[in-house]
């Protein structure tokens, strides 16, 4: 998948060079050093000059290239054509993109012999519970991902198979790593793929160590966990400190910078991991991310509050699929999402303040407490 606009990279990122190869460059070599029989690169924004463009490189000659002209309409129009275009004695697809320059063929070899295992309909890796790319399909899907319109992903038919799916843990950060900006290229320009740069990548992307220290607010209790790094939970975390709870935002990737008023960072979704609190409150605004994850680790937690920044039809997404899994009712009723009070809010910090407002009137109701605007 290699047809998208770049339009955060303001130019064509699947040509942008890290070392002495492009984007696409060493995705295309990840994808040769695995087992994986065909490949199919799907182009759309200036297909013209990145097909130029391979023509001078060797290592990336020999590819079935097939053109989007609708790539515009968004990423179901290039799932329909990429798949369209495999052979048919095809068994299964895995859908590779050409911003994770870092996702090593052996993960692609585990998730294929993971898929061939288990008979599974889709095969999705993950990192310290993080849900990654790439996904693998199976070809009983293919119908339902072709159907696909506008600008949405394999996801989309997730909560349609959730008896159907695998997760495939995989010590592999390059499958939550995408590069969606020019910093994040910088960033990483220096790195090679291979076991002996691991740690060069870790520091480039400050997933460990990221601890930061607790302000004098944590001796109330009461601890906010804001999973992902949402402009909503961004929100979030300012607003809630300003209320005295200690936060913690989860999220494989976060910047100190990035935190404003959060207490500490968890690059693991594992709550296990967390320091015992009073009541916890938990918010899942990771944009579908690993919202299911996040909602799954904040009830088996006995969470007291638990939120999903998401709309109606992914939230009985979840449902459906955690229900699957055996999770109580119960334990399912205690789900927010929508997440907040309906006040109307449009921006991520009237969503933030209509959440806080929720957890200040659980908290309120709990204790036995009225509000002072409460009749």
């Amino acid at each position: 998948m290699a047809a998208g606009m770049s339009s955060r990279m303001g130019e064509a990122k699947q040509l942008l060079r890290l070392g002495a190869h492009t984007l696409l460059d060493q995705v295309v070599e990840i994808v040769r050093g695995s087992k994986v029989d065909e490949i199919v690169l799907v182009l759309g924004h200036q297909a013209e000059t990145i097909k130029e463009t391979i023509k001078k490189q060797p290592r990336i000659k020999n590819l079935k290239v097939v053109i989007n002209e609708s790539y515009q309409q968004g990423m179901g129009t290039s799932l329909r054509m990429g798949l369209a275009a495999l052979s048919s004695e095809t068994d299964a697809a895995l859908i590779v993109l050409a911003d994770q320059p870092f996702v090593r063929a052996k993960t692609l070899d585990r998730l294929i012999d993971r898929y061939e295992q288990s008979g599974a309909q889709i095969a999705i890796p993950t990192y310290k519970g993080f849900r990654g790319n790439p996904v693998l399909l199976d070809r009983s899907v293919f119908p339902e991902v072709m159907a696909l319109t506008g600008d949405i992903g394999c996801r989309a038919i997730f909560g349609n198979h959730v008896e159907g799916i695998v997760k495939v843990p995989v010590d592999d950060i390059g499958i939550v790593l995408d590069l969606d900006t020019k910093d994040d290229v910088e960033k990483l320009r220096g790195f090679r793929q291979g076991a002996a740069d691991q740690s060069v990548l870790i520091a480039a992307t400050d997933l460990e160590g990221r601890e930061i220290s607790n302000t004098n607010n944590s001796h109330r209790g009461r601890e906010l966990v804001i999973v992902g790094s949402d402009p909503v939970g961004i929100a979030l975390a300012k607003l809630a400190k300003i209320l005295g709870f200690t936060i913690t935002v989860v999220d494989p990737f976060l910047k100190v910078a990035d935190l404003p008023g959060a207490d500490r960072s968890l690059n693991s979704l594992d709550f296990s991991l967390l320091p015992a609190a009073a009541a916890r409150y938990v918010v899942v605004a990771s944009r579908g991310r690993f919202d299911e994850e996040g909602v799954e680790h904040a009830l088996q937690a006995n969470s007291a509050y638990v939120a999903l920044v998401a709309n109606k039809k992914r939230a009985q997404e979840i449902r459906r699929s955690l229900e699957s899994k055996g999770e109580s009712l119960e334990k399912l009723a205690k789900l927010r999402a929508p997440a907040g009070l309906n006040i109307g809010a449009e921006s991520p910090e009237e969503i933030a303040l209509s959440i806080l407002g929720e957890i200040v009137s659980e908290i309120r109701r709990s204790s036995g407490t009225k509000s002072a605007a409460t009749p």
